[in-house]
């Protein structure tokens, strides 16, 4: 199947590990020029390293797209993208009560105003080409709220609205806005994060009684691979998934049980 994606720009927000490494991965394997995004230099350097695709064009970017000077670096160096993939994001496992203001504030401005920044930029030029992609990474707590998590699943279930509304302004266009929900992930926050609730059992006991403790409604019974996610989102950002504009697609192992 050709994907039609050779020559094509892509940013990846947060592309330095992770799932959005194998977004990144995923599309360089494609013959997409993909934009390496992390904080730090040796970040993006070692991320680079690793795509190990002979022949890809990775083009690195330092810029903490979290803060307005980090989407205002971004946008000055790239101008233009034909993709846009928002994967920026944080979480963390507080009790609601000992949620602070400033804990809610922060996920808002990283998870939410980071896709916005970005969006309102390049958004306009996929418009004025009539062509693009732009994806936003939420979650399946974006549709089932974790309680230890209720700031990071707000900020996903605003992911969802803005998507859409994004998606309205595409009418006429061959530009497409959608949203992905991943399930948990093996990424090594999230390995680490198990391994914090389930102290003193190994990675492969502490996974099973995850899923079958915390996550039980999963028809996989398993962490996805990030790149699995990766070449969901390659298909969602090629021409062969032209036809899917304003949606939600859910790659959440079928833990989610609402049709």
């Amino acid at each position: 199947m050709n994907l039609e994606l050779e020559g094509k720009t892509a940013l990846v927000t947060a592309s330095s590990s992770g799932i959005g490494l194998e977004i990144a991965r995923s599309l360089a394997a494609e013959g997409t020029r993909v934009v390496i995004n992390g904080r730090t230099k040796k970040g993006v350097d070692e991320a680079i390293e690793q795509i190990a695709i002979p022949g890809a064009e990775l083009i690195p970017l330092v810029a903490d797209n979290g803060t307005v000077e980090g989407c205002n670096k971004t946008i000055t160096q790239l101008k233009d993208v034909d993709i846009l993939v928002n994967n920026l994001g944080i979480y963390e496992a507080v009790g609601f009560f000992d949620e602070s203001d400033e804990a809610w504030q922060k996920l808002f401005d990283i998870n939410i105003m980071s896709g916005v920044r970005l969006a309102r930029h390049f958004l306009q030029g996929m418009l004025k080409r009539g062509s693009g992609r732009l994806i936003f990474i939420s979650s399946e707590s974006g549709v089932s709220p974790a309680p230890e998590m209720a700031h990071y699943s707000a900020t996903k279930t605003m992911q969802l609205g803005i998507s859409r509304s994004l998606a309205e302004l595409t009418k006429g266009s061959e530009v497409t806005v959608n949203s992905v929900l991943p399930g948990p992930t093996r990424t090594d926050s999230v390995e680490q994060f198990i391994q914090d609730v389930f102290p003193g059992l190994s990675p492969v006991e502490a996974e099973r009684k995850f899923m079958l403790e915390n996550r039980p409604t999963s028809l996989i019974g398993r962490l996805i691979d990030p790149k699995e996610i990766g070449d969901i989102v390659t298909f969602l950002c090629s021409a062969r998934a032209s036809v899917i504009n304003g949606s939600c697609i859910r790659a959440e192992g079928g833990l989610i049980r609402s049709i």
